[in-house]
This record gives structure tokens, sequence and C-alpha cells, in this order.
């Protein structure tokens, strides 16, 4: 999964690689030489007095130390765009994957593990790069001409690279393999502690409103207590492979002075060529600690890039139909026809065969007791959602059938929940239509009755809104979200229970400013209170998911005694009258 990944993404990026794999292995051979310059300055320089010598070796080791640091930095700032660039593209793949995403995808991920995937998975991938493209190379080439150089000079000791070579690497081998489901329990952890706290933050009101303060906090205790248990396992054995490295390490140079010394007395072995020996040795030693930490870091990211691939993998339930419509024959016009829709898995469905028909200019309202499917029927208008069974069609086309982005020009939603984004009130109203210019905004804030309380705000309409509107209201949220749906000038307008965080005054000046300000617009207003939709074309009853009554206000009080229902228990017994 990882190769597949890095084998994608890294494609664009093969000129650079390239350079970045020439330049390693150019640093690496300079890196080989030194030892034998060394070597030479003691045993031909220091040991003959030959000071011409000494100079004309330092020069070219000097000159061969600054070509290899200048490889090193010319492939670090390589690696370093290379590893940047892929993380950019990768990162965009995945906002592009789930920004296809239905509800249905994104509650099965969840929103907190998607925004780790986006991040840590793969931060954690790009560090991968960066690190490969400055060890890929200089590693394996460092270990293996170490040990030719090595053993080329002084035969006799190589004994001592062998053994030291076989313990590293089942030292690594060990600790490795107690990483890997380690790495994978910790990027589990992470998405948990990750939901924990977008959970306590989002419903910071309700914790507070229910006195949960302790018990979230234990909550996330227990979660921050879980990933660190897992890092505190992950750090035990990081300090335990270096030192054990640095043993190895350690007792390699101290076997290579004891028995090489007792060559250099014997005269085996020239002093130079011994303190080459133990470059050299040096060297194979860093080269298998460099694999080393790249085989910790592999691990990791091949757990992150599992989890990438799973979002990558994931094809959207709303998928584009091939040659999708981007015209509509009847513009305005709305219609199901033999509806029905179950959630998967559920036994039940949430629509029964739910048909009507909304015509452009024309109020339709949609009524019924909690849970009887009025949000739904706005869902797979939006085509937020799919139908099971049946046909949605906006503007005569079957939704399914048409380009998303053609289709979501034809509406405008004012969602259940209102969200503003970080910005101004001119930028959240802009949303819908960026060119549009500031008195159609002050026009569509005067329809929504928010024009008053925007003027009052410092700046007007450039005044700061918080993530998700946080500084402003319920009812200014709202009405700020009905102003942006205005601005859009759509040929369907969708209200989902919109009107009620608003008091009664407020929302009969706005349902009576809102009728000609919108003029051959559909309207489908999804309402808990009655009084908001008395005066609409036509009226759909709903219940448990079916149509069970449609009409004026006055057909249902004398054919629907459900509608009638509803009507009492709201505006009392003389109202149904």
């Amino acid at each position: 999964m990882l190769l597949r990944l890095l084998r994608t993404f890294l494609r664009p990026y093969t000129p650079l690689l390239a350079g970045v794999l020439v330049l390693q292995f150019a640093q690496v051979m300079a890196t080989l030489f030194l030892p034998t310059l060394n070597a030479d300055i003691i045993d031909r320089g220091v040991a003959t007095g030959d000071t011409a010598y000494i100079w004309r070796v330092g020069a070219l080791m000097l000159a061969v130390s600054l070509a290899q640091g200048a490889c090193s930095v010319a492939a670090t700032w390589l690696a370093a765009r290379s590893a940047m660039g892929m993380g950019r593209d990768l990162r965009g793949r995945i906002f592009e994957r789930v920004s296809s995403f239905s509800e249905r995808e994104v509650s099965a991920f969840g929103a907190g593990s998607l925004i780790t995937r986006n991040t840590n998975d793969v931060q954690q991938v790009q560090m991968l790069v960066l690190m490969s493209c400055t060890m890929l190379v200089t590693a394996p080439v460092m270990a293996v001409g170490g040990v030719v150089m090595a053993v080329s000079r002084a035969p006799s000791l190589s004994w001592i690279i062998a053994v030291s070579v076989s313990v590293l690497l089942v030292i690594a081998v060990l600790i490795v393999r107690q990483m890997i489901p380690l790495f994978r329990s910790y990027q589990e952890r992470l998405d948990a502690i990750n939901r924990v706290l977008r959970e306590q933050l989002t419903g910071i009101r309700v914790i507070r409103a229910f006195v949960r303060e302790e018990a979230e906090r234990r909550r996330f205790e227990s979660a921050n207590h879980d990933i660190a248990w897992v890092g505190e396992r992950v750090g035990r054995l990081f300090v335990t492979l270096f030192p054990l490295v640095m043993l190895v390490l350690d007792v390699s140079v101290t076997a290579v002075i004891w028995f090489g010394g007792r060559q250099v007395e014997q005269g085996q072995v020239e002093v130079g060529t011994l303190v080459a020996f133990m470059a050299y040795l040096m060297q194979i030693l860093t080269g298998i600690m460099m694999a080393g930490f790249m085989s910790v870091m592999i691990p990791r990211a091949a757990v992150c890039a599992e989890r990438i691939s799973d979002v990558l993998g994931t094809d959207p339930t709303l998928t584009v139909a091939p040659g999708a419509a981007t015209s509509f024959p009847s513009p305005g016009t709305v219609e199901m026809r033999g509806v029905f829709f179950r959630y998967p898995d559920a036994e039940e469905s949430v629509l029964e065969d739910v048909s009507f028909t909304a015509q452009p200019g024309t109020t339709t309202a949609v009524v019924g007791s909690t849970g009887s499917g009025k949000s739904t029927v706005v869902s797979l208008l939006t085509r937020l959602a799919d139908v099971s069974q049946g046909q949605v069609l906006i503007g005569g086309v079957d939704v399914r059938q048409a380009d998303p982005e053609a289709l979501w020009r034809q509406l405008g939603l004012v969602p259940q929940k209102a969200f503003l984004f970080a910005g101004t009130v001119a930028s959240n109203l802009r949303l819908g239509r960026e060119e549009a210019t500031d008195e159609e905004l002050w026009a569509a804030l005067e329809v929504a009755q928010a024009k008053e309380f925007v003027e009052n705000m410092e700046g007007g309409l450039e005044a700061p809104i918080a993530q998700g509107g946080t500084n402003v209201s319920g009812g200014q949220r709202q009405r700020l979200a009905i102003a942006r749906a205005l601005v859009r000038r759509p040929g369907v307008l969708l209200f989902d229970d919109s009107f009620s965080a608003l008091d009664v005054a407020t929302d009969a000046r706005l349902r009576a400013a809102l009728g000609p300000a919108t003029l051959g617009v559909t309207k489908i207003v999804v309402a808990q209170r009655v009084s908001t939709v008395t005066d609409a074309d036509q009226i759909l009853v709903l219940d448990s998911g079916r149509l069970v009554a449609r009409g004026t206000h006055a057909e249902l009080l004398d054919s629907s005694e459900i509608y009638r229902e509803i009507v009492t228990s709201q505006l009392g017994q003389e109202a149904a009258a």
C-alpha cells in the first residue's frame, strides 16, 4: 500500500528524485574517499616527514569535503522540495475525495479521523519521503562501500565488522517488530483523542448546560492516557534502540583498537591503515543505524499510507452519471415520484412512496411530527443522499442524472442548523454568488430582517464573523443564512426548519417580505411551527415517512385529523375550528 501510494504521488517529481540520487551517491563516494586520504597522510606524509605531500593531500581532502558539503545541501534541498510537493498533492487529493463524500461516508470515517488522515498521516508519509531521499542511497552505499574499503585495507580485522553488523541487525529486527503494531494503535488513539476534543469544543454549551465538565474531563483524560501509554511504549523502544547501537559501536571501536594495536606493534598493519579502518567501521555502523532509523519510520508511514488509501479508495455513493445534464428544461419545477428512502442496514424506510409536485413561484410546506422524514425530503432534493427507490426531479431532470454543480446552482438551501464561516458578513453572504454587489447584500439582509443588526455591528458588511458564527446569536445566524440563500438568486429555495430561532413578530415580517422578493421562485419550507406555513399553496403532511395528506391550510383542517392535531397542539382549539 505504501509503495503504491508513493509510486503514484512521486511520479511528477521523478527528475528531482533522480538529481537527489546522483548527489547522494557523489556525497557517499566523497565520504568513502576521505579516510583513504587521511591514511595516506599518516603513512606516507607524517611517517616520512614529507610536508609537501601532507599539504598536497590535505588540500585535496579539503576540496573533497567542500564538494561533499555542496552535494549534501543540494540533495537536501531537492529532497525537501519533492517531499513537500508530494505532501501538498496528497492533501489536495484527500480533500477532493472527502469533498465528494456523502453524509454516509463522512459518518463512517468520522470527521476527526478524516482530519487526522489529511494532516498527521500525510505528514508521516511526507517525512518518510524526505528521510528516504537523504538516506536511501547514503545508508546502503556507505555500509557496503565501507565494508569493501575496510576489508581491502585490513582483511585480518574484518571479523570485527561481521560480528558488529550481525549484532546490530538482530537488535534492529527485534525492536522494529514490536514497533509496527504500536504505531497502528497510536494512530487509532490519535483519532480517538481528536474526536473527543472536537466533540467537546463543538458541544461546549451542552456540556455546561448539563454540568458535564467533570465527566468530559475524565473522558478526555482516558483518551489522553491511552495515547500516552502507547507513546510511552514506543519511546521505551527508541530509548532501548539507540543506547544498544552506541554500545555495539563503542565495543567495536574498542575491539579495533585492541586487536589492531597489536597488529601495528607486530608490523602487520600501518597506523594510517588502522585509523582508516576505524573510520570505515564507523561509516558502516552509521549506515546501519540510518537504515535502522528508516526501518522505524517505515512501519508508521505504512500504517498512515494504509489509512490514507482507505479514504482515496472509498468511492462516493453519490456518483456523477456519464454525460450528466447541465441544463434543466423546466426551471423551478420540483417533483418526487414514488420515493422510498432507507439508510444502509436500517430495517425500516424513512420515507415510503412519497410523491408531490411543486410548480415555479409556489410555496410548498412540509409538516409532521419529529422523525416523520421532513428533513430527509430536503436531503434528497439537494442530493445529499440518493433515493432507495423512485425519482427526485429538479427542473424536469432526475437529480442522479444531473451534473452536481449545475444542480446546486438551481438551489438555495437554508439548513436547519445555520452555519457561518470565519470571515466577514459580506464574505459569508457572497458564498452563493461572489459577484454580488453591496447593494444586493443589503437588499437580501433587509428581506431576511437582518439589516438592522448588521448596521449596528462595527464595520457593517465587513464586521467579523467567528468560525461557526459563534459571535452572533442563533436568530442572527439564521437570518444571515436566509440572506445568503437570497443572494444566490436560485430557482428553488429550500428552508429546512429555518425559522425556528425567530420570534413570532420577526417571523411574520420576514415571510411578508419574502413573497415579493422571491416572485417566480419555488419555495419548499420544512416547518415545525404551523403559523409559518398557513399561507402556503400546498401543505404536505408526513407521518412515519408516509405522505398522509396534502392541500391548503383550510382544506387540511377539514380533511386531515393529523393536521388538525398539529394545529390544535400549537395554536389552540379555536384555530383548528
